[in-house]
């Protein structure tokens, strides 16, 4: 006779063993179109603000994620390999490289990583090259990465075509200047005589005394401004002039969380109103809103305002923006 206690026992070492059996199964991987649907259009924004081939960037996240199924990037949501470096202030993730116990970047989610890539590449002098070239030109920017030294591997430059040709990737670049996306290729001869940004670079200033630690001080718009040094934050520089690092980001349109770059302006006074010196400025390949408002010293809502665009909105080369009222 059989006992009415064996299915008891058999549904109860079913409850028992199917939890754990379910949390040793894998993860499912994303397949690469699947990453493509998905950061796409995070991709092509990026496109327009930073003037980066959104095949590039999806490219390389593809190629650098392992479309997103990585460690770096389930852990530490950083889809493009970037290390920490000096500057790196945030939440960092250890792990082998080329080198033992590297250290990456940690980011809140996949899109902060996106538009720390953007920021990486725009303001790195090594990477200035780039954007001289065509935007269409998916080739010369693959090929210009590895020559800059953004990857190790011989083959990177095959990869990433290989990736944009498979996928078609170049379509996004072209959906993005179809849209109305100004955009001229760079000639190196008009970007400097014609398009030459006034007040942009150290050498444009003279120092009007040397402060803590040996900083130079400058003016612009009747301001005192530094830059930043390299592994430079809102405290080390509010420390050597013996003021508030809510002031330094307060006074710079900042927020707390943001990181300072080397050679950037730093305000050590509230901006103005307007500029004192001209009413216009003609916008510079590659230029934003903000550049504009740090090279003139004017406050960037102010510079929205007189010009009725939306806090966000990228001026286009060539385009004239308003100084003062």
């Amino acid at each position: 006779m059989k006992s009415p206690l064996l299915p008891l026992i058999f549904i109860l070492v079913f409850f028992l063993w199917y939890p754990s059996s379910r949390a040793q199964m894998p993860e499912k991987r994303i397949a690469k179109s699947e990453y493509i649907e998905i950061y796409k259009d995070i991709a092509m924004q990026e496109m327009k603000e930073y003037r980066i081939p959104a095949s590039i960037t999806l490219a390389q996240g593809i190629l650098e994620s392992a479309s997103g199924n990585s460690e770096l990037a389930r852990k530490a949501n950083n889809h493009f390999g970037i290390k920490c470096h000096l500057e790196w202030s945030g939440k960092t993730f250890i792990m082998d490289d080329d080198r033992a116990n590297e250290c990456f970047r940690v980011y809140t989610s996949p899109m902060e990583s996106y538009k720390d890539h953007s920021v990486f590449l725009s303001t790195r002098d090594r990477y200035a090259g780039l954007f001289k070239l065509d935007i269409l030109d998916y080739k010369g920017w693959a090929t210009g990465l590895k020559q800059a030294g953004y990857a190790t591997n011989p083959k990177y430059p095959e990869l990433l075509i290989s990736i944009i040709e498979e996928f078609e990737l170049y379509k996004y670049d072209r959906l993005v200047v179809e849209s109305g996306f100004a955009y001229t290729p760079v000639n190196p001869t008009i970007r400097e005589e014609t398009y030459r940004p006034r007040k942009k670079n150290a050498e444009d200033f003279q120092p009007v005394y040397i402060g803590p630690q040996g900083r130079q001080v400058f003016e612009n718009n009747g301001l005192k401004f530094t830059y930043a040094r390299e592994g430079d934050d809102f405290y080390s520089i509010a420390r050597d002039f013996a003021i508030y690092a809510w002031q330094i980001y307060k006074y710079n349109d900042l927020e707390k969380n943001d990181r300072l770059s080397e050679n950037q302006i730093v305000y050590l006074q509230r901006k103005k109103n307007k500029s004192t010196e001209t009413a216009y400025h003609k916008v510079d390949f590659y230029e934003t809103m903000y550049d504009i408002s740090q090279m003139y010293g004017i406050k960037l809502k102010k510079l929205y305002k007189y010009n009725n665009m939306q806090p966000g909105q990228q001026p286009d080369p060539g385009q004239k923006i308003r100084l003062k009222r």
